[in-house]
């Protein structure tokens, strides 16, 4: 799967603009419930007022509040933006930290912004990035069944080598937002449709889900041979059977 995406993607990385790992965590933080291409219309103003940690420091909250008022949720970026920095200015000079536990002790950061900074600025593959195209597209081809991302993060750890790490985040991102897009995926040019099990046949159907386990013995056991004829009723008694039940709340 790696291998294809490569080949499709020769130019997969990070499509947040920036210059270093200050502008990088700051366009991360501001990218949650935003797209790229947005916060990417934001941080040229943000980044020529405030260019590093120490002058975003200092900031007034209502001023920053406006710069980025248009990703969303500001208020909470704009406090998180202000105390990162902050943060940053006291415990570590000015620059931004190189390591997880130092990065996931600033205001606004869990391990999916430490995951961007360190990938993608340092070069350092600690984890898997994954955000919302990851942890679908993984779902679909059958690297996981789960739904929180630090659940997929470690399976997608154990399947991929530790040197692709941060590229299988852009690869799997990229391949997202281009032909597995959520609401039209386009199966029929995918080329990993034949290794992805959710791969439908016919054009413009919804991809089927990643199959999940199957009922336990105990479960199917509680189902008597009794409640079968329960299931085979008439139309006509199931709605004298529901005249009979109080109207929902």
């Amino acid at each position: 799967m790696i291998r294809r995406l490569r080949e499709l993607y020769p130019d997969a990385h990070c499509e947040l603009d920036h210059r270093n790992a200050f502008e990088l965590l700051c366009a991360t933080i501001l990218s949650a419930q935003c797209t790229d291409a947005r916060v990417n219309l934001v941080t040229p103003t943000l980044f020529a007022r405030y260019p590093d940690a120490a002058t975003l420091a200092g900031a007034r909250q209502e001023d920053v509040e406006e710069i980025i008022r248009s990703t969303g949720f500001f208020r909470n970026k704009a406090k998180s933006l202000i105390g990162m920095a902050l943060a940053v200015v006291e415990r570590h000079g000015g620059t931004i930290p190189r390591a997880m536990d130092d990065l996931r002790t600033l205001p606004g950061v869990g391990r999916k912004t430490a995951n961007v900074i360190l990938g993608n600025a340092y070069g350092i593959n600690e984890g898997v990035t994954v955000d919302t195209h990851v942890g679908r597209l993984s779902r679909y081809l059958g690297l996981t069944k789960h739904d929180d991302p630090e659940k997929v993060e470690q399976d997608l750890m154990r399947l991929a080598p530790r040197e692709e790490w941060t590229l299988l985040s852009h690869l799997l991102i990229f391949h997202g937002r281009r032909v597995c897009i959520a609401r039209r995926p386009q199966c029929d040019r995918c080329v990993l449709a034949d290794l992805c099990p959710s791969a439908f046949v016919a054009p413009g159907a919804p991809p089927k889900p990643v199959s999940r386990a199957a009922p336990s013995r105990a479960r199917a056991s509680r189902e008597s041979p009794a409640a079968a004829p329960a299931r085979g009723r008439s139309a006509g008694a199931r709605a004298s059977s529901d005249r009979r039940k109080p109207p929902s709340p």
